[in-house]
């Protein structure tokens, strides 16, 4: 069964002259060569975040070697990698004089690094050209490559080392099949032993049939493994082939979670209907350093 969109749940068509933005930004990534989560994962944020020109980039391609039953990024056997990525990321952001971005990636199982060096060689490139742009990394889990994964970009790290938990214990198998619960929670807590004054940020969907208090103990877990920066968002159906809805959470329960959340210690919390991992990244960020 279908559930029915609430009232809450609505995405903000664009004006002519934010319509002009979004495609100057589309334009300008495609002549780069680049891909970004945006596209690629549908993201209903896309309009708001396009016409403010952030992007968050995907590297390694733009297929997929796991097969989330959440995610709308292609799955299959991906292609080369493209060496010259991290170049055209850091002309990118040089040309649209961006103060933050998000780089994410699938999943590159067939990697004996899992992409881990490619990660580092984004990082450095847009240090060595744009110093003054933070960057934020969403990782996978570097299933097997785990904390020879940790090492690679501690060498440069990020602003922000971000990795998504996604979902509950009692599910986790029947969101994210290949993936493991205790492994992610065990690559943050990794990263802030090696890196303890970089922020660590995590996030999970809600929707899926979890119950309040399995949100509530991933929540304590993740504050335990060292996590600051958390973002909670309802998960939306992006066909029929993926997961269905089973409740959409209202605006009062999105409250309710931020206020346990903020109880439990997190520094800063982000919980809406279409909130998601990288949404005003940025502007988190900034925040903390006031």
């Amino acid at each position: 069964m279908n559930l029915k969109k609430p009232s809450w749940i609505k995405i903000r068509a664009p004006s002519s002259s934010e319509e002009k933005i979004i495609q100057e930004t589309r334009d300008t990534i495609r002549s780069h060569s680049l891909h970004t989560v945006c596209e690629e994962s549908s993201c209903p944020n896309l309009v708001e975040c396009y016409q403010k020109r952030v992007v968050t980039f995907l590297i390694l391609g733009s297929i997929c070697t796991r097969n989330c039953r959440f995610c709308n990024v292609q799955k299959g056997r991906p292609k080369f990698v493209d060496i010259e990525e991290p170049q055209k990321i850091s002309n990118f952001i040089l040309k649209m004089k961006l103060k933050h971005i998000v780089i994410t990636s699938v999943n590159r199982d067939d990697l004996h690094d899992k992409g881990a060096n490619h990660f580092l060689k984004c990082i450095q490139s847009i240090r060595k050209k744009s110093k003054e742009t933070t960057i934020e990394i969403l990782v996978p889990d570097f299933h097997l490559y785990e904390k020879e994964a940790i090492k690679i970009l501690s060498t440069c790290p990020p602003d922000i080392f971000s990795h998504n938990i996604e979902s509950v214990p009692r599910i986790y198998k029947k969101v994210r099949p290949a993936s493991d619960y205790r492994r992610s929670l065990n690559l943050l807590r990794y990263f802030k032993t090696l890196n303890s004054d970089t922020p660590t940020k995590s996030g999970i969907m809600v929707g899926l049939g979890e119950t309040k208090n399995e949100v509530i103990s991933v929540l304590k877990d993740l504050k335990k493994n060292g996590v600051s920066f958390l973002t909670i968002g309802q998960y939306l159906r992006p066909s029929r082939k993926h997961l269905p809805v089973k409740r959409y959470l209202n605006l009062r329960e999105f409250s309710d979670l931020r206020k346990e959340a903020e109880n439990i210690g997190f520094e800063n919390v982000s919980c809406g209907p279409l909130v998601r991992s990288s949404y005003n990244s940025g502007e988190i960020f900034f925040k903390t350093l006031t």
